[in-house]
């Protein structure tokens, strides 16, 4: 297994992209045990793709893609601005609230990171905030993404680990909050050294305040739709996801009218592009994971670690630890769909919580895509934003340490994560 693993290391730093690393080098497993058929990585990689929880993954992406068209974003925009323009910081406050009403709507934070660079990010230069400190923001704000439903690391997650994927969702609000708290807190110490203004003067009026949250109200039912029809046993996982793409053709024709033809065809584009490279990259790891299962790998680095130690959240930040070691190098999906049968037995063998390990689990995962050296949202940003990674990595600390201190909270804190899914799902 060795060998396989310095293979993978090897092509992703040729440069290959990651599906085929994973594919290739979870094939070399297959070359050093001639007794293996050699059909079986054919075989695993075509069940995976027939997994029938996974079909939730696809549609939730193109959910996300009818969302982003269907003109909900400029109202949320108003309404982050009216929750939190009258704080330090100005439109990094502002964008920190986009960031988390946007996580129901795209599921994706490097499409989140991006998306706000190109609305927001040059009009905070122009009112003063630094290129590095624009960028950062921007990127680390997407942090609350993926656990705002319906993030797809949550469904991978669940998918994989047999974990309740409504109890996932109603798992992800309070750690959303905890870590925008934490940001909000690191933005407002910054601009109140550096002397940023706020971005509204005086409050909002109160018709001011009606108006952006009628604008927004539908984007901000969007999830609470999504647990209701989950905990109600109207809808599985999968179905759900259908049910998403229906509401969002249903408020971008309908509700607000900014869907038009090529607005539709553009989603479908972006879905089919987004969704090839999740979905070849889910039916790849397969070959991986087989190797991994066969070499009883869980079993020594659970052996491993609980020699080291055998306290639940002790165990849990060595594992926080090393994920966010290996997510500077490796993406966020890979990280959930290759270490979740490594780790989550040993959670529970601990006796943790799988929806608490996976809400701690994701948001170290995701870290990794806003460090260098091979961060996604981070390249994203800075490409648009024409501002240099070393610039980015100095201004970024603060929100760094904010992130960090939050994901340690959430494991010293587990009621935190578990309040909601046991007051909805019991």
């Amino acid at each position: 297994m060795l060998l396989v693993v310095i293979a993978f290391v090897v092509l992703l730093v040729m440069g290959m992209p990651v599906a085929f690393a994973i594919g290739i080098s979870g094939a070399l497993f297959f070359l050093q045990h001639p007794e293996l058929p050699f059909t079986i990585p054919v075989q695993v990689t075509v069940s995976q793709t027939q997994n029938f929880a996974l079909l939730a993954v696809p549609l939730f992406i193109l959910a996300g893609h009818f969302m982003n068209r269907s003109g909900i974003t400029a109202r949320l925009l108003d309404l982050a601005s009216v929750l939190t323009g009258r704080l330090k910081g100005g439109l990094a406050q502002v964008s920190l609230a986009l960031s988390a009403l946007m996580g129901g709507v795209s599921g994706s934070a490097i499409a989140d990171a991006a998306m706000q660079s190109r609305m927001l990010g040059e009009e905070m230069v122009r009112r003063g905030l630094s290129r590095g400190f624009t960028a950062g923001v921007l990127s680390f704000g997407a942090v609350l993404t993926p656990i705002i439903p319906p993030g797809i690391g949550m469904i991978l997650y669940g998918s994989i680990g047999q974990v309740s994927i409504g109890r996932l969702f109603a798992a992800g609000f309070l750690p959303a909050f905890l870590l925008w708290l934490g940001l909000a807190v690191a933005v407002w110490l910054t601009a109140r050294r550096r002397g940023y203004p706020p971005e509204r003067a005086a409050r909002p009026t109160l018709a001011e305040a009606g108006s952006a949250f009628r604008g927004g109200i539908w984007a901000l039912l969007f999830p609470v739709f999504l647990l209701l029809g989950l905990r109600m046993g109207i809808f599985t996982p999968s179905e759900i996801g259908a049910f998403a793409v229906l509401y969002a053709i249903v408020i971008g024709v309908a509700v607000y009218r900014r869907m038009r033809a090529r607005g539709f065809v553009e989603a479908l584009e972006g879905s089919l592009a987004d969704i090839g490279s999740v979905m070849l990259l889910i039916a790849l790891s397969a070959i991986f994971s087989y190797g991994i299962v066969l070499e009883r790998v869980p079993e020594v680095v659970s052996g491993w670690i609980l020699g080291l130690t055998g306290d639940l959240q002790g165990a849990m930040v060595l594992v926080a630890l090393f994920i966010l070691a290996i997510g500077f190098f490796v993406d966020a999906t890979v990280l959930i769909i290759m270490l979740t049968p490594i780790f989550l037995p040993l959670m529970r063998e601990l006796g943790g919580d799988p929806v608490h390990f996976g809400i701690v689990f994701i948001v170290a995962a995701t870290i990794g895509n806003f460090t260098p050296p091979v961060g996604a949202a981070m390249y994203a940003v800075c490409s648009i934003l024409n501002c240099s990674v070393a610039a980015y990595t100095r201004e970024s600390v603060p929100l760094f340490l904010a992130v960090a201190g939050a994901t340690l909270a959430l494991i010293f804190l587990p009621d935190l994560v578990l309040f909601l899914p046991d007051l909805i799902f019991g």
